[in-house]
């Protein structure tokens, strides 16, 4: 709860005074917990186009059975729920402290990302976890606002903290009070050569419909009148859909399929990915890295739709572990 002396005072002209940005920054919102199933794993997997080959991603009984590793990344949206939910309801947010209000009807999700700390067990099963939120930045883009988070997932059990998700959300219209701009983010540009690697994922009007069931239940990704009524020519595949899809591309072509390789993921979403479009996921080595006595390698990526070229995922960049680096994890 923010205490009113903390609230910005909307004035007549629709500008706001007591905006003080400092306070936003190291505010943390409600933790909520997170639960889930061998069977949500098996679901996330096929959702995201794991096949045949990667056998330990879609079989429980498999002896190296693995969680993957961007899994995490939907436990803000489905907590503990078992069962659909409201999709708007849950996604109301809570008032920040300096700053006007976040209006999550106008606003999109810009960047996402993700830091795996330790490997991602395969169920809850035993643990408590919560998913727990604090703002980093809030930034005034003149007509926009961004809001920077960074959301722990963590096992009150044990103190464990398995996954980092970063996330960069543009209100629309909410920006002009006179806040930071913000620092200048990094530009990862796709280097004028051939990829290393290519990832090809061809969606299909049934691919929205099943990666909603991994938490995202936002109507717009099944329903093409709602969309239509907001714009748009018809129900689209979600974000983190096309996100997830190219994180098992870049897994699958350049770490092997092994879940524990994975050190880092990130990306900009740059358009929207209509039902049918075919995903391909371009994939640059640019570097090598030590970390902790381990190393690892630095990509870029991009994905494109394959049928006009347009670029649905821009900024991309990953950390994978080098083969046989990952077993320190």
């Amino acid at each position: 709860m923010v205490a009113d002396k903390d609230k910005p005072i909307k004035r007549p002209d629709g500008r706001y005074d007591n905006v003080d940005f400092t306070k936003a920054v190291g505010f943390k919102l409600p933790t909520v917990k997170a639960s889930y199933l061998r069977r949500d794993v098996l679901l996330f997997a096929n959702a995201i186009g794991c096949t045949k080959d990667e056998l330990h991603f879609l079989y429980e009984l498999h002896p190296n059975f693995s969680c993957f590793p961007t899994f995490p990344i939907n436990l803000p949206f489905k907590q503990t729920d078992q069962d659909v939910f409201d999709f708007f309801a849950r996604a109301l947010v809570t008032d920040v402290p300096g700053v006007p209000p976040f209006d999550p009807q106008r606003s999109v999700d810009g960047e996402r990302g993700i830091e795996i700390l330790h490997p991602i067990p395969v169920s809850s099963a035993g643990l408590d976890l919560e998913v727990s939120p604090e703002i980093v930045g809030v930034y005034d883009k003149g007509g926009n606002m961004i809001q920077e988070m960074v959301q722990s997932v963590v096992d009150r059990v044990s103190g464990k903290v398995f996954a980092r998700l970063t996330s960069k959300a543009f209100g629309i219209g909410q920006g002009g009070y006179g806040g930071p701009r913000g620092p200048k983010t990094v530009d990862y540009t796709p280097p004028a050569r051939k990829p290393d690697a290519v990832h090809v994922f061809r969606t299909t009007p049934e691919t929205t419909l099943l990666y909603r069931l991994c938490g995202d239940y936002n109507p717009i990704h099944a329903d093409d009148q709602f969309a239509e009524e907001g714009g748009f020519k018809g129900a689209f595949l979600q974000g983190l859909g096309t996100w997830n899809i190219a994180a098992h591309g870049v897994l699958r072509e350049l770490g092997g399929s092994e879940a524990g390789r994975l050190r880092s993921f990130k990306a900009r979403f740059a358009k929207i990915v209509y039902p049918g479009d075919a995903l391909e996921t371009r994939m640059w080595k640019v570097g090598e890295k030590t970390v902790d006595g381990r190393l690892l390698d630095e990509v870029i990526f991009q994905t494109v739709v394959q049928e006009d070229g347009r670029v649905v995922l821009s900024n991309g960049f990953v950390e994978l572990w080098k083969k046989g680096s990952q077993s320190k994890l």
